[in-house]
């Protein structure tokens, strides 16, 4: 896959070309190609090679999409979250989900995360929950967790 495209286009296309033929047990080295930040490039082919199972080092972060229920700035958290664990190498997986109804329970594989309320968040550990935080708080509190783990 090359000449790819847009930093967006580009990472769809490669990740559905380059995951094809190695789901496929075809080949064995990638090259990502976009229009934009070489370091991306690395970036999306690490995150290609974990998606398929290949790379189990770094944090597998997952979050959800958003609802009615989500009473917390989800999407703000859920960034800042990813980018200040990207180069986290810790071999975890971290849940950042919208609310405490279902956040929880469609988190429980996760190692650790987070469920939103109303203002504040719960920060849990395999499903437990572990300590009740501020919005304002969640991240670093969330942060300090993972670096203790």
């Amino acid at each position: 896959v090359t000449e790819a495209g847009t930093t967006f286009r580009g990472t769809i296309k490669s990740s559905v070309g380059i995951g094809t033929l190695l789901a496929e047990g075809i080949g064995d080295t990638i090259r990502v190609s976009i229009t934009g930040d070489p370091l991306e490039e690395i970036k999306i082919g690490k995150e290609i090679l974990r998606s398929l199972g290949y790379v189990n080092e770094g944090i597998e972060f997952v979050s959800c999409p958003t609802c009615g229920r989500t009473n917390i700035d989800l999407i703000s958290i859920a960034e800042e979250v990813e980018k200040r664990l990207l180069n986290c190498n810790k071999n975890i997986k971290v849940a950042v989900m919208g609310c405490v109804v279902n956040g929880p329970g469609e988190a429980r594989e996760a190692d650790i995360g987070i469920a939103g309320g109303k203002g504040e968040g719960l920060i849990f550990k395999k499903g437990e929950v572990i300590k009740k935080v501020k919005e304002k708080n969640i991240i670093d509190e969330l942060i300090k967790e993972i670096e203790k783990m």
